[in-house]
């Protein structure tokens, strides 16, 4: 599984990116033993900031920091029925009765059915989900580094309407790392097609 990756902005400028626990140290060592920053940490993958408590010593945010992580990976890898530690996790689902029985005549019963059923419709509608995916991460991280700036609801028109270089021309006076990182982001809004 690919590693997640942050970027940090201070003041509209990037200052740190790499995976959590990089960023968060890097962070914390800049403010030193102060608890307070207005560093703010955002998931490159959903546009969402990652709230940390930054308060005591280096090593009381590495400890508090392992317990977000380990409290992560046990919420995707729940205990109970299926194959955990393949990440393969049971759960109830509800079908009419011509669906079970459809199900229950497949080669390799009603599991392999419903897998083979899921791949194929994530990839018939592979392209549609993920656009408006990472067009609202990309509005969810203009909410809060770009609200203030000028032409910023032309921008998001802009996205959701797909339209590159409209897109493109309403940042052109924005902070050069906000348009660097936009410009990552939106790679893939406007390379998938609708």
């Amino acid at each position: 599984m690919k590693q997640r990756k942050y970027t940090v902005f201070e003041d509209k400028t990037i200052i740190a990116k790499g995976n959590l626990e990089d960023v968060v140290m890097i962070v914390k060592k800049r403010i030193g033993s102060n608890n307070h920053t207005s560093a703010i940490i955002f998931d490159d993958r959903t546009g969402r900031t990652i709230d940390i408590d930054f308060s005591g010593t280096l090593k009381d945010v590495q400890e508090r920091l392992a317990i977000y992580i380990t409290k992560d990976i046990q919420l995707k890898t729940a205990n109970g029925p299926g194959r955990p530690k393949l990440g393969v996790i049971s759960r109830e689902i509800s079908l009419l009765p011509e669906h079970w029985e459809w199900l229950a005549i497949q080669p390799g019963g009603a599991s392999v059915a419903l897998r083979k059923l899921v791949t194929s419709a994530k990839k018939e509608d592979l392209n549609n989900t993920n656009v408006r995916y990472y067009q609202d991460a990309i509005a969810q991280f203009l909410n809060v580094v770009g609200g203030d700036l000028p032409n910023y609801e032309e921008a998001i028109r802009a996205l959701y309407r797909k339209e590159k270089e409209g897109f493109f021309s309403q940042i052109t006076k924005w902070p050069k790392d906000i348009k660097a990182h936009l410009k990552d982001m939106a790679t893939s809004v406007f390379e998938l097609k609708k």
